[in-house]
């Protein structure tokens, strides 16, 4: 993918006001702590993770969508009528049908003209939707696309909360339920345009490239439990390596399709699972770990809104300026990976 175009006009994110401590979520599952002889502390300890928003009850993802969609119209030089596309792309939905997109349209207050619809691909579906506005706005179909997703994790946190407490898990047992734990929730937003309609310094969508591995579709799978909650289960250890072996390939196909190296990079922003899965893939990829930017200590694994909102937080921090190149990155399940290079 190349882009000459395309510009990410700008950012805005939305979190919730609750957040849980790794050490709160251990408490509540203290008698299975004590049952299975686990040492309290492990979950921050092996995932970097000290806590994670979440959304209250009854908050549709739509809902999140929205006020981030909110915020980066506040933040943007664009006005909502230039918007004629709209993409919702996060792994959460209001329900399968309508598209979660229409509920988010109506409520942040977007045109009639604007075309609508989901995108969904685990982790990856903000950045795979970037692409779809790009390719767009690159052949001149469109001027401008306003792209959103909204994560909830409390169903899925409290759903396996409760399968821990009430089944009769062993301590191998358990494990396909522990990456459930580091989910937390936000949403995020961007505003994507031709660079003819940005005022200032515009920020360049490059292109990228993406690879997929789906002979590991089994290493992670979640579905709806019930009306109000989700279910998920992950071989972590196995994805870890699948998803760093698949890294290593999208990197090397990368640097050959944007002439970029390491050294070229001024910051790397990636997809927030935890601690190890960042070196296990900077030490693959041979990246220098400074040149990373982290939110998952705080917010922990967000999903599809990870990536846009640890950019939105780079740039405001001032870790991301201007004529910076920056490489995202994400792996999601499936698996998929993609990288995008960004000239800010």
């Amino acid at each position: 993918m190349r882009f000459e175009q395309v510009c990410i006009e700008s950012l805005a994110v939305a979190l919730p006001d609750e957040s849980w401590s790794s050490a709160a979520i251990e408490e509540r599952l203290r008698p299975l702590y004590e049952r299975l002889k686990l040492p309290f502390g492990r979950l921050e300890l092996m995932t970097g993770i000290r806590e994670r928003r979440v959304w209250p009850w009854g908050l549709r993802p739509s809902d999140a969508s929205a006020a981030a969609g909110k915020a980066v119209l506040a933040r943007s030089g664009l006005p909502a009528e230039k918007v004629e596309l709209f993409i919702h792309a996060a792994v959460c939905r209001d329900m399968l049908e309508p598209a979660t997109a229409s509920f988010a349209h109506r409520k942040i207050g977007l045109p009639a003209s604007a075309q609508i619809f989901d995108v969904s691909n685990a982790c990856l579906g903000f950045a795979n939707a970037l692409t779809v506005a790009a390719g767009l706005i690159e052949a001149g179909q469109i001027g401008c696309a306003l792209v959103v997703a909204g994560e909830s994790g409390r169903p899925l946190v409290e759903h396996t909360l409760k399968t821990l407490l009430d089944q009769p898990l062993s301590r191998n047992e358990i494990k396909p339920y522990f990456a459930n734990l580091t989910i937390g929730s936000g949403a995020a937003a961007a505003m994507v345009c031709h660079r003819s309609l940005v005022r200032g310094r515009p920020h360049r969508l490059l292109g990228g490239v993406a690879r997929a591995a789906t002979r590991y579709t089994d290493l992670c799978q979640g579905d709806t439990f019930d009306a109000a909650s989700l279910s998920m289960q992950t071989d972590s250890e196995q994805l870890l390596v699948a998803g760093v072996e698949l890294a290593a390939e999208t990197w090397r196909d990368f640097q050959a399709a944007t002439g970029w190296t390491e050294a070229q990079v001024n910051r790397f922003i990636s997809h927030q699972v935890g601690s190890t899965h960042r070196r296990k893939v900077y030490e693959a990829l041979g990246l220098d770990l400074a040149k990373d930017f982290s939110t998952f200590e705080t917010l922990g694994n967000m999903g599809s809104v990870s990536l846009p909102a640890t950019l939105s937080a780079a740039v405001d921090a001032g870790a991301v300026r201007d004529g910076d190149r920056v490489a995202l990155f994400g792996i999601g399940s499936g698996l998929n990976c993609l990288m995008l290079a960004l000239e800010w």
